[in-house]
């Protein structure tokens, strides 16, 4: 059954100005739990409620029923949450406001937690470190639904060593990540809004490389910033870090400073169906210590580059980008002296299939090959690539290895379909025209250039 402001105030819950006295007996709400107000836990109040509703959790989750919180604001802090604590609140209406101390609500070590439409409000109060608003540390089947995280002055919400979801949720302004995860053991992040963070919108991280496996799916995420700095750290709408096995999927994200999706040292990566624009730099990004990347049918509207897979000098190697749709690009910077500048629509350097993309206007070229030697097996097919100076660039450097370009269609390349390219500098004519005896390495046939 859902609980709605009707269903609720029908069941016995008072108004919040109603101001209902502490009951020897904790009221029950027919099957559905117990009723905050009958702790003494009070609204709209300048009282602090935290030890009420302390007291209220710790009976509610004795005997495993939810407690239930009616519409107000509630001045509370470092509330901590027992095993099997269920705090209800009618969504949108029931207000946990920040007063003082590290987290509104926090747990570590307690399972089957659950936080249903409830809003958590920082009044951007400043955290400390590895805070948020809800911090959950060392939990089993926690569940985060329907909520509202608002005004952080650290992360949003804070997990380590975490399985459950949080889904349907909205977290807006976060000074550093919205939703933060480390260490997950089986965790969905879905649904979820996300504008105007600090730094990151999502980070799904690991102390050290290993499996991981979060779901990052359907979210929305909107204007990130990059308050703390750095050279990409910061600044993604999805932030991956030695989190292996992770799925980022049909998310829509937008207005990032770096990148909407940035994977770092995070194999197995699947990037798949996001809808992603106006990006300052990378769009979509697998790269450092990786193995094992998919980047396939995303769109990308407005980046300094759409796809980068990169790093083989760091081991970064074996991937397939495919179905991917990218189109304006810019340049940042002098592209003729900086590779920072970009303007490229897909980059990849090692054991990777480049296939079934289609790159529009790429103020530098649409796709590029390797960088210097850190080229190694690399085919690009049936790519459809438009309106850039280059079409396809491809290291001829010293110690740069093969790639097979085949069956692409290369239109309006002003400086040439395919180039020999050595760091940026071109070396060599058109390579779709001429035969050149020098590069062995390379096999390039079949292209459609026009």
């Amino acid at each position: 059954m859902s609980l709605d402001r009707r269903t609720l105030l029908g069941i016995g819950i008072a108004s919040p100005l109603a101001g209902t006295p502490a009951l020897a007996q904790p009221m029950p709400l027919g099957n559905f739990g117990l009723d905050a107000a009958h702790f003494g836990v009070r609204p709209n109040t300048s009282e602090d409620q935290t030890l009420a509703l302390q007291r209220a959790l710790e009976t509610a989750s004795s005997t495993r029923v939810p407690l239930y919180l009616a519409p107000g604001v509630y001045q509370v802090a470092d509330v901590i949450l027992p095993a099997g604590a269920q705090l209800y609140g009618v969504r949108g209406a029931s207000c946990l406001s920040l007063t003082y101390g590290a987290s509104i609500v926090a747990a570590s070590g307690a399972d089957g937690i659950t936080l249903s439409g409830l809003v958590f409000d920082g009044a951007m109060r400043p955290l400390p470190e590895r805070r948020g608003l809800v911090t959950i540390r060392q939990a089993r089947g926690l569940r985060i639904v329907d909520c509202m995280v608002h005004a952080s002055g650290g992360s949003g919400i804070w997990l380590e060593a975490v399985d459950g979801e949080v889904s349907r949720t909205s977290v807006i302004e976060a000074t550093k990540a919205a939703i933060f995860s480390l260490d997950a053991r089986g965790l969905a992040i879905v649904g979820n809004t996300v504008k105007n963070a600090g730094n990151n919108g999502i980070q799904v991280w690991r102390s050290s490389p290993g499996d991981d496996g979060t779901l990052v799916s359907g979210n929305r995420i909107d204007n990130i910033s990059a308050r703390d700095g750095g050279s990409g750290q910061n600044g993604n709408g999805i932030n991956v870090f030695r989190a292996g096995n992770v799925t980022v999927s049909d998310n829509r994200i937008s207005n990032c400073a770096f990148s909407a999706v940035r994977g770092n040292a995070a194999s197995n990566l699947h990037i798949r169906g996001n809808s992603t624009s106006k990006l300052g730099e990378v769009a979509l990004y697998a790269e450092f210590g990786f193995e094992g990347a998919i980047i396939a049918n995303n769109t990308v509207d407005g980046a300094a580059l759409g796809v980068s897979i990169t790093n083989f000098n760091e081991g970064g190697r074996l991937a397939v980008c495919q179905g991917n749709l990218v189109r304006n690009l810019f340049t940042r910077g002098d592209r003729k002296i900086d590779s920072e500048a970009r303007g490229v629509g897909i980059a990849v350097e090692a054991d990777t299939a480049v296939t079934g993309n289609v790159v529009e206007g790429a103020p530098v070229a649409g796709i590029w090959l390797g960088w210097k030697q850190y080229l190694r097996d690399v085919s690009v097919t049936g790519n459809v690539v438009r309106a850039s100076p280059i079409g396809i660039a491809v290291s001829v450097s010293p110690g740069a290895g093969s790639a097979l370009v085949a069956d692409n269609l290369i239109a309006g390349a002003s400086a040439g379909a395919i180039v020999g390219m050595d760091g940026l500098k071109p070396v060599t004519g058109d390579l779709s025209v001429e035969n050149n005896p020098r590069y062995t390495q390379l096999t390039i046939s079949g292209n459609r250039v026009r």
